[in-house]
Order: C-alpha cells, then sequence, then structure tokens
C-alpha cells in the first residue's frame, strides 16, 4: 500500500509572503517624508545676498501655547542649525545685513482614516479549493504634524524673496533632547539645501 502525500500548505505560505511584502511596502510609503517645499522671487539676483541677521521675532510658534512645540530649548536648537546652515551656503552674520531670517514653527492636528481587512482568503488547502470571509475595520488616527518654514526678506525692502519649508510627523512618544536636535538639523538642511535657488 502506498502512502498518501499531503500537498504542502504553499497557497497558505504564498498568500502569508504576499501579504508581508505588502504590509513591508505600505510601511516604507509611509515614511516617506514629504517633499520640501521652496519658493523664490525669480528677479532677485541673490548673488547679491552675503549677510544676513535675525527677524524680529527671530522664531514663532503657532499655536504659542502648545509646549509640545513651543519652548526656549526648541528655539536655541532652531536657531543653532538655521545659523549653521546659512554659514554653510556662504552666508555670513553682519548688523547692517542683506537678508532678514526668520522662522515659522506650525503645530497642526490631522486626522487619517485607517482600514484593516482580516481574512478573507481562498487557495487549495491539500484536501480542496476553499475559503474564509473578510473582517474590515475602519478607524480615524489623529497626530500632529510639525512645519518648520524658513523665511528670508531683503533687508532694504522688507520684501520676502525666499521661502522653503519642511514638514515631518510628531509621535507621542517622548524624543531624548540629542534626537530632538537631530531632527531639526536634518529638517533645516533639507530645506536650506536649495538655497540659493540657481
Amino acid at each position: 500500500m502506498q502512502s498518501m502525500q499531503v500537498p504542502a500548505f504553499r497557497p497558505l505560505a504564498h498568500l502569508f509572503r504576499h501579504a508581508l511584502l505588502a504590509g513591508s511596502a505600505l510601511l516604507l510609503i509611509a515614511c516617506q517624508s514629504t517633499p520640501v517645499e521652496r519658493d523664490y522671487d525669480t528677479s532677485r539676483d541673490f548673488n547679491q545676498y552675503r549677510t544676513w541677521d535675525w527677524a524680529e521675532p527671530a522664531v514663532t510658534f503657532t499655536p504659542q501655547n502648545d509646549p509640545r512645540v513651543s519652548s526656549d530649548l526648541t528655539r536655541q536648537r532652531i536657531l543653532q542649525a538655521v545659523s549653521e546652515g546659512l554659514d554653510a551656503r556662504g552666508l555670513r552674520t553682519a548688523d547692517d545685513a542683506d537678508l532678514e531670517v526668520q522662522v515659522d514653527v506650525i503645530s497642526e492636528e490631522e486626522e487619517d482614516e485607517v482600514t484593516t481587512t482580516f481574512g478573507g482568503s481562498i487557495g487549495y488547502w491539500g484536501w480542496g479549493w476553499g475559503g474564509g470571509p473578510a473582517y474590515t475595520q475602519s478607524r480615524s488616527v489623529d497626530y500632529q504634524v510639525l512645519t518648520l518654514q524658513v523665511d528670508l526678506r531683503d533687508a532694504r525692502d522688507g520684501q520676502l524673496v525666499w521661502r522653503g519649508s519642511d514638514q515631518q510627523q510628531l509621535w507621542d512618544t517622548a524624543v531624548p533632547p540629542a534626537e530632538r536636535e537631530q531632527q531639526i538639523r536634518e529638517m533645516v538642511n533639507r530645506i536650506l539645501s536649495a538655497y540659493p535657488p540657481y
């Protein structure tokens, strides 16, 4: 008598592998940062701008009373990162400067609808074709988005000549101070990476 071999659960493994790949792809897409936005006055000669100074106020927070964002420590980290970024691009600080620099920190609450589907598989299970029902669950997820915007104004006429901004999602988890400093530095570097604009 020959023994009958039961086919392996290849469809189940195949389904699991595809689900894992799809989940990984979604995670990678979710981790991508939004593109940095930049705008500038095309009629300006940016070669004429060699010096800069802080506008008054140098950093503003919106909303002003949000302690997760608005603090002297955050302000100092931003001032340091922008100062280093402008210095790296050949601009020097001066009292009678060509440019005035202002940074706006904007915190906004946003909401996403997340839908998760469980089950609903169909395949060959070794004894025939079969499947199960699918269950879908939807829920709203609230999160905070931080926008860091750097404005450069011509000191002579007060007109905005260059603006760059970047966004980052904020999570409820505690972030160590060194990591906060690094996040701000990276955002500022992304923003200033296209200055001068040509």
